[in-house]
């Protein structure tokens, strides 16, 4: 824990920062121990506030807040999620973070968090399919090869063992793009022409598109026994990626129902169908992955406790490393009634 001996003072992590210590860190050892991070938070998952995301929905995307307590900390995150971006050189997804001291209501911790969400939705996805995907799967496909592609696959690297890679894109520039990043990291990688070849002979699948849209990018014929499913892309009312007879085959797994039934894949079914939370085969309250012909999907629309788990491990990062930037965040009068008189002195303070 980094200690704020200047209550003024508030670490920050800038993009610059964040990218410094991730390549200080290596970015398998980076997602492999936020990884642990969540997997001990979703343990104690019932400790936690929960709440479904508070979102803005307009005609060109959504600006959410994601807000968490285990009691001890506050967390929130501030993100946007605007397709259209992309076509006008912009990110799709922006945000940023706090961590706060509930004791106090101190915050503790603002970081960027464009770079940290990519880590901690790919360290997410890649804790779903270490307890959901077949033992010893070596083939992932990866449909959709925009910014978060090349993280789920190292995260799935580091994590279950994943080696094998089969790119697709509509824009096949993104998956040269793709597979030039990841050179030399120990993929065999394959650039496929159609979704329908990129499924052939992968164990896991992984859609992770952009457009919000209702679109079917994995139909039902695509998808046979055994295999995981890692369905990233749909995070909000009226964008999906599977055709609904998938999921009438799968046996499906959420983070937060409230929250997957409004904006997950699952928005297609009857609020009543039935699903697994993830914490609770995380914690062994609930079974996984029972047989080889079961196809297992996780239906990924990222929820506040995994924000939190990345803020924790990034302000545990800091004290040995240092890299953070001090910010004059809080006022910090001599006499916490006297704020005015703050100003008063800093006007004489000008004025000499």
């Amino acid at each position: 824990m980094i200690m704020q001996p200047k209550l003024n003072i508030v670490p920050f992590v800038s993009v610059d920062r964040m990218m410094k210590l991730v390549l200080a860190i290596g970015v398998e050892r980076f997602l492999t121990e936020l990884a642990g991070y969540i997997e001990d938070d979703f343990r104690r998952w019932e400790l936690f506030d929960k709440t479904p995301r508070v979102a803005s929905h307009s005609h060109d995307g959504v600006i959410e807040l994601m807000p968490t307590s285990d009691g001890k900390l506050y967390g929130f995150k501030y993100v946007n999620g605007h397709p259209k971006n992309m076509r006008e050189g912009l990110q799709t997804v922006t945000a940023f973070g706090v961590l706060a001291d509930v004791g106090n209501g101190y915050p503790m911790l603002l970081t960027e968090m464009t770079i940290l969400t990519a880590l901690r939705t790919a360290a997410m996805s890649a804790v779903a399919a270490k307890h959901l995907a077949p033992k010893g799967a070596r083939t992932m496909a990866i449909i959709g090869n925009g910014a978060q592609s090349e993280f789920q696959a190292i995260a799935f690297k580091a994590l279950t063992g994943v080696d094998r890679l089969r790119l697709y894109d509509i824009d096949s520039s993104a998956s040269r793009k793709c597979a030039k990043n990841l050179a030399g990291m120990g993929f065999d990688i394959t650039i496929c022409a159609t979704g329908q070849e990129a499924v052939e002979g992968a164990e896991i699948i992984t859609t992770v598109t952009a457009d919000k849209l209702s679109a079917t990018i994995l139909t039902d014929n695509m998808v046979g026994p055994g295999v995981h499913i890692n369905a990233v892309g749909g995070d909000c009312p009226g964008k999906t990626e599977l055709h609904r007879d998938i999921l009438l085959r799968s046996d499906i797994f959420v983070e937060f129902p409230p929250q997957t039934r409004i904006e997950g894949e699952i928005q297609q079914l009857a609020a009543d169908h039935p699903v697994i939370e993830l914490w609770q085969v995380i914690a062994g309250k609930a079974e996984g992955r029972r047989n080889g012909r079961q196809i297992t999907l996780f239906d990924s629309v990222g929820f506040a406790i995994e924000d939190f788990s990345a803020l924790r491990y990034v302000r545990d990062q800091l004290q040995a490393t240092g890299l953070y930037e001090e910010l004059d965040l809080l006022a910090d009068p001599d006499e916490p009634r006297d704020l005015f008189g703050m100003l008063l002195r800093a006007k004489a303070a000008a004025a000499a």
